[in-house]
């Protein structure tokens, strides 16, 4: 297997976790008696670029198919970053109605929204099911995969883009240096380009293993990211890290030949810490595995005491990473008897593999059980004020990731 930016052949394996179904391929009632498909969920990295990335065994279009789950708008702190960086973007970059500002990976409409009601034209790129909601929003939005010969084909007809989004897709994507190559050919020559994505850093200091399934193909340092953009004349110019995802970078770049962006030396110095963290060292990397497991033992333990000593276990959300979890440590309806998901396109499905029912809120308002999971623990500050009337009946929230923590 070779790296997929740098094409060295890589001989360092970060962690496996096994075999697994695909995270949001959830099931029917009448698809449980059918063989479900699992691929190997191997993470290795490059000893020459450091680029993070799992071994290609799914293919693209059938994990960003038309039964893909995942819809941006059920997070209420989601829609509040993106009205804010809407904000920030109309500030730093002195957008208006005459600029033009595309989104890669549009999802539902989630962010693009907020550009339009400020009257600014957009443009959502998005494959899967989500973009038929955006269109039926208002919001034109193209059904096709990014990647240079769609970013040749919308120059071709006259677009490009002041302002380039990319929140949590260049991840996503399996041929990292077609994508990046489109970005360089759909951006305007004083255009800017926003990234965020899941911070390597964080995922390995903070043991987010979870975050780690088939539809991520790649596990990024802001290291790994600026020799990217370089090879593809691209220049960082700027980046910030956020709370978002359990710890992200957000990075500004521009074309090279582009003088009018001064460079922040926040660049320098995030790069500096990375290095002096070990993320140039391969021996930073081969001790992830002992802290993963040793945290799945720590998992188990605790759902098995609890179980046996008569408590009632639930889950909420039914997020990708849960599922990562889930499969893992080997959960399934034994320990966690169900969880409930305020998205109707989950609720009365069964998560992949575990086969853990997906019911509605008010189910759990019903049972109240004892032990309430959070499986997107990077939303836990929203979901436990949700829950909050929970308490009513002496329930306990509990995060798993990066340790176990009882709220």
């Amino acid at each position: 297997m070779k790296c997929r930016f740098c094409g060295q052949e890589l001989n360092y394996k970060l962690l496996s976790l096994g075999t697994a179904p695909l995270s949001n391929s959830f099931l029917s009632q009448k698809h449980l008696s059918e063989m479900e498909p699992y691929y190997p969920l191997e993470v290795y990295v490059c000893d020459q670029c450091f680029l993070v990335q799992t071994a290609d065994y799914a293919h693209p279009e059938d994990i960003f198919n038309k039964d893909y789950a995942y819809f941006s708008s059920y997070s209420d702190s989601w829609l509040t970053h993106c009205r804010e960086y809407t904000e920030k973007m109309l500030q730093l970059f002195s957008l208006d109605e005459n600029d033009q500002v595309i989104e890669i990976a549009s999802n539902d409409g989630y962010l693009l929204q907020y550009f339009m009601e400020k009257g600014i034209s957009v443009l959502g790129i998005e494959p899967a099911a989500a973009a038929d909601d955006a269109i039926a929003r208002g919001i034109a939005t193209l059904k096709v995969f990014f990647g240079k010969e769609t970013a040749q084909s919308l120059k071709a007809e006259g677009k490009s883009a002041d302002l380039l989004i990319g929140n949590n897709v260049l991840a996503h994507v399996p041929d990292i240096n077609d994508f990046v190559s489109g970005l360089k050919i759909l951006l305007n020559p004083q255009g800017v380009i926003t990234m965020e994505f899941p911070h390597l850093m964080k995922l390995i200091d903070q043991v987010q293993f979870d975050t780690i399934y088939h539809e991520h193909f790649s596990y990024l340092s802001l290291v790994c990211v600026e020799k990217i953009f370089t090879a593809h004349g691209l220049k960082i110019f700027d980046a910030e890290e956020i709370p978002t995802h359990g710890g992200s970078l957000r990075i500004y770049a521009c074309h090279q030949a582009d003088t009018s962006k001064s460079s922040s030396i926040k660049v320098k110095q995030l790069i500096k810490r990375e290095i002096t963290a070990g993320y140039t060292d391969m021996d930073n990397y081969l001790s992830f595995t002992e802290k993963v497991q040793s945290l799945k033992r720590e998992i188990l333990l605790f759902l098995i005491s609890a179980r046996e000593s008569g408590k009632r276990i639930a889950a909420y959300g039914a997020p990708a990473k849960g599922n990562t979890l889930l499969n893992y440590c080997g959960i399934g309806p034994d320990l966690i008897s169900y969880t409930v998901d305020k998205n109707p396109r989950k609720q009365e499905l069964f998560l992949p593999g575990s086969h853990i029912p997906v019911l509605t809120i008010e189910a759990m308002n019903i049972d109240r059980p004892d032990y309430i999971i959070i499986l997107p623990w990077n939303l836990k500050q929203e979901i436990s004020e949700q829950l909050s009337y929970t308490r009513e009946w002496g329930a306990r929230l509990v995060t798993l990731i990066p340790r176990i923590e009882v709220l």
